[in-house]
């Protein structure tokens, strides 16, 4: 049987099995009250003290255009695991929607562990069909803004461009990976087909094979800026970076600049800044690029290195030092016949708080973060702003996406108001975060109801 693929990002299948397995349990025990689950950090990757919600708006997207095809459903027929399951659920799965709410911080919000980034109210089985989508697309997306974030941040107002499409985990992680970086502070990115979809700034350059392309170096030069002398910038450590330097004097003050990809940074941008400089060539840039990350731009800047962009690629894109975030999805109450029960996990390390819930935070008098109150929902008279908004409706969109620009600038205003103890590279401070005295006191009280079953 040949599947239709055409669009698998909204397909039903985009699960782990286990989601569908559950799906038919309880479908066939009738079990699909309403159903609200959160999705956040229990801790955040060592190192970090922050993150920067992304990815949003795909889950949204993904949410609002959920299916089962005729084909996806046959496949599941003949899957060992639905053997014995009825006709009656793959009926069901045949005009399958999802048709709840969502509640979710906007992109670009600064975050913390235990956090609910977004909240799915919905009939039980569409949300817990979703659990392993909204998880795979907000845990990378999240990630990866949150490394670029570390990284902008490190730069010191130099400019950041992603260039890891090469070393993503697949194109299509590529692509989320170039978005997610510009909502942490990127100014664009070498991916051409992130920079359509997603109305990025591209750049490029060009690579060492263009250069050893031709018999000699200056050759190469003049090949590429004759093709464009308004935005070449040329590749010097092919051969030897200082000598190439001073072949780039030819094209004066229109060059627009030259790029480093490997040896000492400090020193070789030092000698071509004052190589350029002495030509008059003062407004030609200064790329970097070459396995950089945070802790390097920061060594590189504080030993006064002259350099005004820098390419970062395997680093930011695969979050190398911290490759994944542990977001988790867990369900947090449900109502049967008009009743709420909420719902609570035990687990050693891995215990929840039950019922649905709401953020909010405060700001001292100059504006910067002061802390965090994890609260019920319907709580009310909080210090501060709450940070879920509604998102979505019935299934449908309730309000547009911020455009990736009013992320972007979002995240960097809600960073500019975080204590800086709190952004350190290194050793920084947790940021307070606590739940409402009304939160403790009804887990206290759910935690009493079940040692008195226990004692029954």
């Amino acid at each position: 049987m040949k599947m239709n693929l055409d669009n698998p990002r909204y397909s039903g299948l985009a699960t782990d099995l286990y989601q569908l397995t559950m799906a038919a349990a309880y479908h066939a025990n009738g079990r699909d009250g309403r159903a609200s689950f959160e999705l956040f950090a229990r801790r955040l990757p060592e190192g970090r003290s922050y993150i920067i919600v992304a990815g949003i708006e795909q889950a949204l997207d993904y949410l609002r255009r959920l299916s089962f095809s005729p084909e996806e459903i046959e496949y599941l027929r003949g899957l060992p695991a639905f053997e014995s399951v009825s006709a009656e659920f793959f009926d069901y799965l045949r005009d399958f929607r999802f048709t709840g709410e969502v509640w979710a911080m906007p992109e670009g919000t600064v975050a913390f562990a235990g956090e609910p980034l977004a909240r799915v109210t919905a009939p039980l089985i569409e949300a817990q069909l979703v659990e392993t989508y909204l998880l795979s697309t907000i845990n990378f997306q999240t990630l990866i803004a949150t490394k670029a974030s570390r990284i902008v941040e490190a730069a010191a107002g130099r400019g950041i461009i992603e260039f890891g499409a090469r070393r993503a985990h697949g194109f299509g992680a590529a692509l989320y990976a170039a978005r997610a970086a510009f909502i942490g502070g990127c100014v664009g990115t070498s991916n051409v087909e992130a920079g359509m979809m997603y109305d990025i700034p591209v750049y490029g350059t060009a690579a060492h094979s263009f250069t050893m392309a031709f018999d000699r170096e200056i050759d190469a030069f003049r090949a590429y800026f004759k093709v464009f002398p308004e935005s070449s910038t040329l590749l010097l450590d092919t051969y030897d970076t200082i000598a190439a330097a001073r072949l780039a004097r030819e094209f004066g003050p229109e060059l627009r600049g030259v790029r480093l990809d490997s040896g000492d940074m400090v020193e070789l941008s030092k000698r071509v800044r004052a190589i350029l400089d002495e030509a008059g060539m003062r407004r030609t840039k200064i790329l970097a690029s070459g396995d950089l990350n945070e802790f390097k731009i920061a060594e590189m800047i504080a030993a006064g290195a002259p350099i005004d962009l820098f390419g970062v690629g395997t680093d930011l894109s695969t979050s190398r030092d911290a490759p994944a975030l542990g977001g988790v999805y867990k369900l947090v109450e449900i109502e049967f016949d008009g009743r709420v029960e909420p719902k609570i996990k035990l687990s050693p390390d891995k215990a929840t708080y039950p019922y649905r819930k709401q953020v909010w935070r405060a700001a001292a008098g100059d504006g910067s973060f002061a802390g965090d109150v994890i609260a019920m929902a319907d709580e009310n008279g909080l210090a501060g702003a709450p940070l879920l908004a509604p998102v979505m409706r019935d299934g449908r969109i309730a309000s547009p996406s911020p455009t990736l620009r009013e992320a972007q600038e979002r995240a960097r205003r809600q960073l500019d108001r975080l204590p800086a103890p709190h952004k350190r590279l290194i050793e920084a401070q947790p940021y307070p975060v606590r739940y409402s005295d009304k939160l403790e006191e009804s887990r206290l009280a759910l935690l009493r109801r079940f040692e008195n079953r226990r004692c029954v």
